[in-house]
């Protein structure tokens, strides 16, 4: 499993909802090694309806994290990620889930599809966007933010361009 994960996180950034709309802030990947770590670290931002933690990783895969103060929801977007990358390990630990063989290469989603749905993102979209076998984590993320309607934001943050 990876030694250097901060250097191999490629962004992390947290999207909450204040009084003046959706809000997007890079958060510090040295202190993101594990689920815990990322949902403690997003508990910090303020929002009713629960801050939202987007993580790419070495252009591999993503996770989608939820938060509020007594929940924690989550989204892999590929459970194999699990036999190299601790981080994807403890979140198919917290998820329940064996971890994948060695040699498995099905590249699967895993996690609660239905994590942003009180937001506007149906899980049946949500689905279709994780099929796209070919698209990076960064340009899936990007659509997923414009989805929830802060994709600008998202994409001025993680240094993408609009489209």
């Amino acid at each position: 499993m990876s030694e250097t994960f901060s250097e191999e996180l490629d962004f992390a950034v947290a999207a909450y909802v204040d009084d003046d709309g959706w809000q997007v802030a890079e958060m510090v990947v040295d202190h993101i090694g594990d689920l815990d770590s990322l949902a403690h670290a997003l508990r910090r931002f303020p929002s009713a309806t629960g801050a939202v933690g987007m993580v790419a990783v070495d252009e591999d895969f993503f996770v989608i994290a939820r938060v509020d103060p007594h929940e924690t929801r989550v989204l892999l977007s590929d459970v194999t990620a699990a036999t190299d990358w601790e981080f994807a390990a403890s979140i198919v630990e917290f998820l329940g889930l064996p971890l994948p063989e060695d040699d498995e290469d099905d590249v699967e989603p895993a996690g609660d599809m239905d994590l942003l749905s009180d937001l506007g993102v149906d899980p049946v979209a949500l689905a279709e966007l994780l099929d796209d076998q070919e698209a990076y984590p960064d340009e899936l993320l990007s659509d997923i933010a414009r989805l929830l309607g802060f994709g600008e934001l998202f994409d001025d943050v993680v240094g993408l361009a609009s489209a």
